[in-house]
């Protein structure tokens, strides 16, 4: 890079100072890793955003790690004089790792619904995101592949955390519910609510989300970076709700939430082509995105997400009418998943709002049951 520009690029980004991490601490920044070394000091020409911060401890040799703790920090200049004048006057400069400027464009994707408030929204106490204190969370929950695995790492990590000090360091992410329990509703027309998830979505967004489309889209994408990035199961499960929620939905798309489901087509569409490009590497040279963290079944033709695209690709493309915006990122979308994982979708017309095969497992079932897991 040019001298002057670096220079004005210093001056006008935010300064990171992280002092006397241990060598060898595995350091992230949004989309970006770093393998610490002895004479790093921080990171500088930070873009002033909202950023997403993670860190491995190691062994002294480097070779074993703890789990991963992130957290979402605001990044705004220094509020300590004496180190924003150090900084401007460049005495920590030789010691400081530049922000992969080239690789913004694809973290302002994954989080330009993320806000400062956002973040003081859903953050644990203290801050900090990780797995070790997310064990017996998915205990009567239904596990994939991948869920049972990481659930199997858990109950044997020394690093894990009492479930008493657990459940006060999760993040208070909105409770979705798993199906539509109303007194007084039976029979059909409870399958209607549970088939069709509207009346579910227009009731959270009221009560949960302050009528605002972009905050439940912002707690969208901190639970994928927190999954993504940090590691956390409970972001990967939190994400998978929000996605059965709005894929869910028929009736939303087209008449009261056309312009959230543009946005929500747009998010997941940057979310899994930036963790679905092949042979992805971060700084130091290591694996990133989803296929480093996810099992294979998870994005195999059985999977949830694909079973859920099938329809709601069927129910976009087979209507009469649709909004120009939606109907472009929903083709988009189902490229992307034709492109990149070679999924093929044989859309069905739909009959009285969407199609389910008779031996479909993920066809909806409405029980009224006392499922805590399910509130």
């Amino acid at each position: 890079m040019d001298p002057n520009t670096a220079l004005e690029l210093v001056k006008q980004g935010v300064t990171l100072l992280l002092l006397d991490v241990p060598q060898y601490t595995l350091l992230g920044i949004d989309t970006q890793m770093f393998s610490v070394g002895p004479a790093f000091k921080g990171i500088k020409m930070i873009p002033p955003a909202s950023h997403f911060l993670c860190y491995s401890s190691s062994t002294r040799d480097g070779k074993d790690f703890s789990p991963v703790i992130g957290f979402f920090i605001d990044a705004a200049p220094s509020e300590e004089e004496r180190y924003c004048q150090a900084i401007k006057s460049l005495e920590f400069d030789r010691q400081l790792g530049p922000y992969n400027l080239s690789q913004y464009g694809d973290w302002k994707h994954l989080s330009n619904y993320i806000t400062k408030g956002i973040i003081e929204r859903i953050e644990p106490i203290g801050g900090e995101i990780t797995v070790a204190c997310e064990s017996g969370m998915v205990t009567n929950t239904p596990k994939t592949a991948m869920e049972k695995a990481v659930d199997e790492q858990m109950k044997s990590s020394k690093f894990l955390t009492s479930v008493d000090n657990s459940q006060s360091r999760r993040c208070y992410y909105t409770s979705i519910p798993c199906v539509i329990k109303q007194k007084g509703i039976h029979g059909q027309e409870l399958t209607s609510l549970n088939i069709d998830k509207t009346q579910l979505l227009e009731s959270l967004l009221i009560k949960d989300y302050g009528g605002s489309e972009d905050v439940l889209l912002g707690e969208l994408q901190f639970a994928f970076i927190a999954f993504l990035m940090g590691q956390s199961l409970e972001g990967f499960l939190q994400r998978k709700a929000l996605v059965n929620l709005l894929f869910g939905c028929i009736e939303a798309p087209f008449r009261t939430r056309t312009r959230l489901f543009t946005k929500f087509s747009k998010v997941i569409y940057y979310q899994l082509k930036f963790g679905l490009e092949k042979d992805r590497t971060d700084t130091s040279g290591a694996a990133t995105g989803l296929s480093a963290l996810l099992d294979d079944s998870w994005l195999s033709v059985d999977s949830f997400l694909h079973h859920l695209c099938k329809d709601f690709f069927s129910l976009m493309l087979d209507a009469s009418f649709v909004d120009v915006h939606l109907l472009l990122w929903t083709r988009k979308l189902k490229e992307l998943f034709e492109n990149n994982l070679g999924w093929e979708f044989q859309l069905n017309s739909a009959v009285d709002g969407i199609y389910f095969e008779e031996d479909d497992e993920f066809a909806p079932v409405v029980e009224m049951l006392d499922d805590p897991s399910c509130n």
